[in-house]
């Protein structure tokens, strides 16, 4: 981290308190995120991680005010974004704030892209929507945006189809960086990438946050992209972060049983083991929660009180918070 990094990270960036999302079905509500307290410095990244289903796009989607309703819905909590609670504001300001100081990389791209459309006008649309420039200004913008990825001019009128995997997503984030955002939210941005092109979309996106000065949200399962790009990390488990620390801290002292779980699932060279030791079970059904700490069906060190009461934070320091019953 550089000196202006530090200057900016003075400043919070995202501040979300308590924010509860349901999903309400014919067959019943589901308890997407529950609870959920997280903040992000200005210029930092902030690593979301756990298994699938545990409300880490729910709580993006929540971000910029996309969660689709019906069927869904914030109950409560407040989501300060740059100090202004996005919760209350109407949708056209939301608009607003969409793509210009906040804006999401889906994971497949070719469902982000539209088909019939060169992206040359795809990430022109985008600027044009934004800022006050006229068409040939936003065209020019946008060929310059393509050329910060790594996509050539003579490239700009092909169509979605005409690009590999990984090019495509090197297109979708020319879109979201198009207006410069204060937030970039990514939700799984290399699941899809084979591990070569994974690693250079990685690349590329670290430079991009440090050249633009943006802040980061990088949702993902795996620790391995958390380690490369990193510098705080929330574990999310059942629509609630568990376990929240500088990113050395915790890949140093997991304190979490979920967290030294994911860690010990992991395989590990140097490790004389015959067997990988994998979190027993699966992710409850978010419809139906397991009562007092939701892990507790799942956990080696599960004692009788772990299924009647809901555990609190505690601070360990540094800003490392864990919510389990047995550091009480």
């Amino acid at each position: 981290m550089d000196e202006n990094d530090s200057i900016l990270s003075d400043e919070i960036m995202l501040d979300i308190k308590n924010l509860t999302i349901q999903y309400k079905t014919d067959n019943g509500v589901v308890h997407a995120v529950n609870g959920l307290n997280i903040s992000l410095n200005k210029g930092e990244t902030l690593g979301l991680v756990g298994e699938t289903g545990a409300g880490k796009t729910t709580t993006a989607l929540g971000v910029l005010r996309l969660i689709p309703n019906p069927p869904g819905e914030i109950i409560e909590g407040e989501i300060f974004l740059d100090g202004e609670d996005v919760v209350k504001k109407s949708e056209s300001e939301m608009r607003s704030i969409r793509g210009n100081k906040a804006s999401m990389i889906f994971q497949d791209p070719m469902t982000s892209l539209n088909p019939v459309m060169p992206i040359k006008e795809q990430i022109a649309e985008v600027i044009m929507l934004h800022q006050k420039v006229t068409a040939a200004e936003a065209s020019q913008k946008a060929v310059e945006m393509l050329e910060t990825v790594g996509i050539k001019e003579d490239r700009a009128n092909e169509y979605p189809h005409q690009f590999s995997g990984g090019m495509r997503q090197r297109v979708v984030i020319a879109i979201a960086l198009a207006c410069r955002p204060e937030l970039i939210i990514a939700d799984e941005p290399t699941t899809a990438l084979d591990v070569t092109i994974q690693a250079q979309v990685l690349e590329l996106m670290k430079e991009l946050k440090v050249k633009f000065k943006t802040s980061m949200i990088m949702i993902t399962h795996d620790l391995g992209i958390v380690a490369e790009i990193c510098d705080t990390v929330a574990v999310m488990y059942a629509g609630t972060v568990v376990e929240y620390a500088d990113k050395i801290e915790l890949f140093e002292n997991p304190k979490h049983p979920y967290t030294i779980g994911l860690f010990n699932s992991l395989p590990d060279i140097e490790a004389d083991a015959d067997a990988l030791k994998p979190i027993k079970g699966l992710m409850p059904d978010p419809m139906d929660l397991p009562s007092g700490c939701h892990f507790h069906p799942r956990c080696d060190n599960a004692m009788p009180e772990c299924s009647q009461v809901k555990p609190e934070s505690i601070d360990f320091g540094k800003g490392h918070i864990v919510k389990c019953l047995l550091y009480k």
